[in-house]
């Protein structure tokens, strides 16, 4: 029993204590609800005027690009260029072999003397055959009265007419070849002066000033008519043909008729090339448009390499640059008002590279000095409570660094 009343008893002394301690507990501070504010980076934005830009990836072409061919079948007595070399209008680039060349210059002028000749015993000969009709008349005349008379057999007055008959014939034939004399003599001169113009082009030389593409033969070969001997391009006249989406293509096509001047510059390794837009091709497909763009200084890069180039567009007024972080879903951007956030649509005008960096042209309907969020938040929404602390936020990391103040 006393054990029982001991048990009781500390029960009634535990929760005696507990209330004893409750009861004189400190009061606890009042629940005080923050809203959470969200740290960010904002640009006052100036509406200016602009020209947005395109990327361009394209090949650097030379539309009058020349193959320099063999007139004839030769052999290549000297070569003087190599690829890539430059040279100067009217420089000899290669040799053939003259004892190929002027034995056909030989023949051609033989053929000329040979028809001189022959037009002058032509008409000699047309004045003795002439001579022989009078005759042949005569006779048949003087045969005529004897068979009239009966003094001369019928046999010998057909002979004279058989023998009139053939000299009528031999008459015409030499009349016609007197009177293709000059069309045979001019067609002997045209293949001299053609054989003349093979032996001038023995010695290729360059039309203009030019670099040399790519030389094709060695000295030594044996060419055949037509064969190409190497390329060569005006070293002044490159372009770089490129692809634009077709959407963009008339509104080029509206600048360039306009009269406006389209600048472009283009990266090749780490020379900076300067361009402007010059034409654009009548095709398209589903890829774009070519244009060409004509390189102002082509000295440091080759046909056929590969860069890529930013061209400038049309000028837009009243446009707002601004990095790409400051865009929400596309279409959307946010004002800073009294330290909360304001939604707006803007329209994409297109971008533009300013430094090293690629910032967005777009229109909205901002005043000047305006403040707008820079940081991509996630969860922008009108109305949320934001502090402007200065810096522009990376878009990769925008999420962890938009983070509310404590």
């Amino acid at each position: 029993m006393r054990r029982r009343l001991a048990a009781v008893g500390i029960l009634v002394l535990a929760i005696a204590g507990f209330m004893a301690l409750k009861a004189t507990r400190p009061a606890a501070p009042p629940v005080e609800a923050r809203e959470r504010i969200w740290r960010i980076a904002a640009e006052a934005v100036q509406p200016r005027a602009a020209r947005p830009t395109l990327t361009l990836y394209g090949r650097i072409e030379a539309p009058d690009q020349v193959r320099a061919a063999a007139p004839v079948s030769a052999r290549v007595l000297e070569l003087r260029v190599r690829d890539g070399d430059r040279v100067e209008g009217g420089a000899v680039l290669a040799r053939l072999d003259p004892r190929d060349l002027q034995p056909r210059v030989a023949q051609a002028r033989a053929e000329v003397e040979r028809e001189r000749v022959r037009a002058r015993s032509d008409r000699a000969a047309l004045e003795q055959e002439r001579a022989l009709l009078a005759l042949a008349e005569a006779k048949v005349a003087r045969f005529e009265k004897l068979k009239e008379a009966r003094f001369s057999a019928e046999a010998a007055y057909d002979q004279a007419r058989e023998e009139l008959a053939r000299v009528r014939v031999s008459l015409a034939q030499r009349e016609q070849a007197v009177a293709e004399q000059p069309a045979r003599l001019a067609q002997a001169q045209a293949r001299l002066a053609e054989a003349e113009r093979d032996a001038q082009r023995g010695e290729v030389r360059a039309p203009f000033a030019a670099r040399i593409g790519k030389v094709e033969v060695a000295a030594g070969d044996q060419l055949q008519p037509g064969q190409t001997l190497f390329v060569l391009y005006p070293a002044g006249a490159l372009y770089l043909r490129a692809r634009v989406p077709a959407g963009y293509a008339e509104e080029l096509r509206a600048a360039l008729a306009a009269g406006e001047v389209l600048q472009a510059h283009a990266e090749f390794g780490s020379t900076r090339l300067n361009a402007r837009l010059e034409r654009i091709a009548g095709e398209a497909d589903a890829r774009g448009v070519d244009v060409l763009l004509r390189l102002a200084d082509s000295s440091a890069v080759p046909v056929g390499a590969f860069v890529n180039a930013v061209l400038e567009r049309p000028l837009v007024e009243g446009v707002l640059s601004l990095p790409f972080t400051a865009l929400h879903g596309g279409e959307r951007l946010y004002r800073v008002v009294d330290g909360r956030l304001q939604g707006l649509r803007v329209q994409r005008v297109g971008e533009r590279r300013e430094g090293d960096a690629v910032r967005l042209l777009v229109r909205a309907e901002l005043p000047s000095g305006a403040l707008v969020m820079t940081t991509h938040l996630p969860n922008a929404i009108d109305g949320l409570a934001v502090e402007v602390v200065g810096g522009t936020v990376p878009l990769a990391t925008a999420g962890a660094a938009a983070v509310p103040a404590r």
